[in-house]
C-alpha cells in the first residue's frame, strides 16, 4: 500500500514538473516570436516591401504529447546523442586553450542544444585571473551559432568564430582559397564574423577548433574511460564533471612538463 502512494505521489511531482516547464517553454517561445515578428516589421517599414517567407507562428501554450520527465533523476532531460536517438543526459561543456590544451573554463546544463552554451561559457573566461592572459577569440562549431551568441561575444570584446554552418568534406580548392568579397563598411556583428571566417587567416584559426578540443573529449572518453555520469541530480554532476575537467588538466599539465 505504502509503495503504491509513493508511485502516485512521485507521478503527480512529475506531472506539476511538465506543467512547469511547458510553461518556461512557452514564455520562452512566445518571447521568441514576438522578436521575429519585430524583425519582420522593422524590414518592412525599412524596405517597404513585405518580408519573404511564412510568417512566424504563435506558440501553443500547455504540456505537449512528447513531454515527460524521468523518474529517477528529473533533473536530466532527454537530449540527442551522436550514436543515434535519444537519451537522458546533461550537457558538459568545456572551454579550451588553443595553445596549452588544458580547460580554462567548464560548466554544465540541461539544454539539450549548444545555441545557449555561449553566454555561460564567456562568463566563465571573463572571470578568469588576468594572470592567466586575456580572451581574445571564440571558436566555435555551427551548434553554437545564433545571432544573440555573435552579440553576446560582441559584448564582452572577443572576437567570434562560430560557424554558420557546417561546410562539406573535400570542398574543391577554389572553394578553399577564394578570398572574400570586400566588407561593407555599415556590415553588421554577424556579416563581419562570416567574413571573417571566410579569409585565409580566419579559415586558418577556426581549423584549429577540430584538434584542440575535439581530442580533449574524445581522450575523456576513450583514454580516461569516463563515458557517463554515475550520479544524479545537476549539482552532483556538475561536481563530477569539474573533477572529470581537473583530472584531464592534471593528465595534460604532467604532458607538458614532460
Amino acid at each position: 500500500m505504502a509503495r503504491r502512494e509513493e508511485r502516485l505521489a512521485a507521478i503527480a511531482r512529475a506531472k506539476a514538473e511538465i506543467e512547469r516547464r511547458a510553461t518556461e517553454r512557452h514564455a520562452r517561445e512566445q518571447a521568441e516570436y514576438e522578436h521575429k515578428l519585430a524583425e519582420r516589421k522593422a524590414k518592412e517599414q525599412e524596405t517597404g516591401r513585405k518580408p519573404r517567407g511564412k510568417e512566424p507562428k504563435p506558440p501553443e501554450p500547455g504540456p505537449r504529447d512528447k513531454d515527460q520527465v524521468n523518474l529517477t533523476d528529473d533533473e536530466s532531460r532527454i537530449m540527442p546523442v551522436p550514436s543515434g536517438g535519444f537519451d537522458q543526459c546533461y550537457n558538459a561543456q568545456a572551454s579550451v586553450d588553443v595553445d596549452s590544451m588544458l580547460i580554462v573554463g567548464q560548466h554544465l546544463s540541461q539544454h539539450p542544444n549548444d545555441k545557449q552554451e555561449i553566454a555561460p561559457a564567456l562568463a566563465a573566461l571573463t572571470a578568469l585571473p588576468e594572470t592567466l592572459g586575456t580572451v581574445d577569440s571564440v571558436l566555435a562549431d555551427a551548434g553554437y551559432f545564433s545571432q544573440a551568441n555573435v552579440e553576446h561575444c560582441q559584448q564582452a570584446a572577443i572576437l567570434p568564430y562560430i560557424s554558420p554552418k557546417r561546410d562539406a568534406h573535400n570542398q574543391r580548392l577554389q572553394e578553399r582559397l577564394l578570398d572574400p568579397e570586400p566588407l561593407p563598411a555599415d556590415a553588421d556583428a554577424m556579416a563581419q564574423m562570416k567574413h571573417r571566417l571566410q579569409t585565409a587567416e580566419g579559415r586558418a584559426l577556426y581549423a584549429r577548433r577540430k584538434c584542440t578540443v575535439e581530442p580533449v573529449f574524445g581522450i575523456i572518453k576513450a583514454v580516461m574511460g569516463f563515458r557517463q555520469f554515475l550520479l544524479r541530480g545537476v549539482a552532483s554532476v556538475r561536481g563530477e564533471w569539474n573533477l572529470v575537467c581537473m583530472a584531464w588538466n592534471l593528465k595534460r599539465l604532467h604532458t607538458l612538463r614532460a
